[in-house]
C-alpha cells in the first residue's frame, strides 16, 4: 500500500446497545454520528461505500465504510436523521 492510499476499515454494528450505534472497524471506539457522512461519490477515490465514518479517537482517526454496519438496524436512515 503506497503512502497516499488510505486504508478504509468496515465500521462494526454496537450489539446491545440501546440507540443505534457504530464502532469503528480499526480501535473499536464509538463512531461521532457528527462524523457519519453520506458519500457523493468522489470524495474517496476507488471506495464504493455510501456511508463514511470519521474515527475520532486521538491515536485513530481511521476511515470506516458503515454501509454494512448500518444494514444491521431496521432502520438505518434513523442513525443518519440523529447525525444532523
Amino acid at each position: 500500500m503506497s503512502m497516499n492510499e488510505q486504508q478504509i476499515f468496515n465500521a462494526v454494528a454496537a450489539e446491545n446497545s440501546a440507540v443505534p450505534t457504530l464502532l469503528c472497524g480499526h480501535c473499536h471506539s464509538t463512531l461521532s454520528r457528527a462524523k457519519i457522512f453520506r458519500t457523493e461519490g468522489g470524495e474517496l477515490p476507488n471506495v464504493n461505500c455510501q456511508t463514511i465514518g470519521y474515527c475520532s479517537a486521538d491515536d485513530c482517526g481511521a476511515v470506516n465504510c458503515c454501509d454494512e454496519a448500518m444494514s444491521a438496524f431496521e432502520n438505518s436512515e434513523q442513525l443518519l436523521g440523529l447525525a444532523s
